[in-house]
């Protein structure tokens, strides 16, 4: 059966991740169990080593779950192969990190408009242009990666992760090697995006001003959600 436009759009059950380090397998998630509305915005906080980053990368597809239940979109991403996962991902996500990864020997304009090709888009230059043109880089469409500043390269990366119009956008600390003023112009950026596409926004930050900006903080501690506070209504943006 095809999910509910009322079903989460995001649904953890009991979810642990443990990986193999130095001292043998460590426990990174503990028993996650969360349920994201669709176009709910939620900020992951808490200490560094809570867990934060790898939450987010399971609901990305980019980490398997140890145990327990990922479902996204109504898919059970536990289930999934590489290959299914890469392409669930091109159709449905927008991944911004930290680190913009973008491809140095492309120019801006190709660093957003080749996912869009590889995924099938036939007007793929065309809107990679007009979302450039949207984070204020139309004039910078020509340029590599190496010929851009900091925030500049970030606004590339908001370009390619809103370019194929995902339902859900997974954010990364992605302001954080940015200066106060350029991370505020990114994340009204995000925030935009989310408002203008109806996106879902999951929101991975140590900055509780931009947590606040959220309809949700989710707070991790050692591996575990240990607290949740909603926005009040009518709060500012």
């Amino acid at each position: 059966m095809p999910p509910s436009i009322d079903d989460p759009i995001l649904a953890l059950k009991d979810v642990t991740l443990s990986l193999s380090g130095n001292a043998g397998m460590v426990e990174i998630l503990r028993g996650i169990t969360l349920e994201v509305a669709r176009g709910e915005s939620i900020g992951l906080v808490g200490p560094s080593g809570s867990g934060k980053s790898s939450l987010l990368m399971l609901l990305g597809g980019l980490e398997q779950a140890s145990g327990g239940v990922v479902k996204v979109l109504g898919h059970d991403l536990t289930a999934l192969g590489e290959d299914a996962l890469a392409q669930f991902r091109r159709g449905n996500m927008g991944i911004v990190f930290q680190s913009f990864h973008l491809i140095p020997t492309m120019t801006a304009l190709e660093n957003v408009a080749v996912p869009l090709e590889l995924a099938g888009v036939a007007d793929a230059f065309d809107r990679a242009a007009a979302e450039l043109v949207r984070v204020g880089l139309g004039h910078r469409t020509g340029h590599f990666p190496s010929q851009l500043s900091g925030g500049e390269q970030q606004r590339v990366a908001l370009a390619r992760a809103a370019a194929p119009r995902p339902a859900i956008v997974l954010a990364d600390e992605p302001t954080g090697n940015l200066d106060g003023a350029t991370g505020l112009a990114i994340m009204d950026l995000l925030f935009g995006l989310r408002d203008d596409h109806g996106a879902t926004l999951i929101l991975v930050t140590h900055a509780p001003d931009l947590a606040a900006r959220c309809d949700r903080v989710v707070r991790l501690a050692d591996g575990r959600i240990v607290g949740e506070e909603r926005r009040r209504a009518g709060a500012a943006a």
